[in-house]
């Protein structure tokens, strides 16, 4: 399963500028729908690569900041059941 790591990303640019950022906000600077934000926020989200793209301009992040590759443990080595 891949997670999205928005709101890490938007707690250290928070912390960086020292106020809060909102969804509608990244939405704002980005041009992605917030509701699709919201979506990154949960588990089994399915995200463009132009979305990803917009994401990592707007934090200043590398991909791997974004997402990660957590091992699902009732699949088996070829991913599948």
């Amino acid at each position: 399963m891949i997670r999205f790591k928005l709101k890490e990303q938007m707690a250290e640019k928070e912390f960086q500028e020292d106020r809060r950022i909102t969804l509608l906000e990244v939405a704002e600077a980005t041009g992605i729908g917030r509701i699709t934000l919201s979506r990154m926020l949960k588990p089994g989200a399915v995200v463009r690569t132009d979305t990803l793209d917009l994401l990592c301009a707007h934090f200043g992040c590398r991909l791997e900041d974004l997402a990660e590759f957590i091992a699902d443990n009732a699949k088996n080595s070829t991913g599948r059941k």
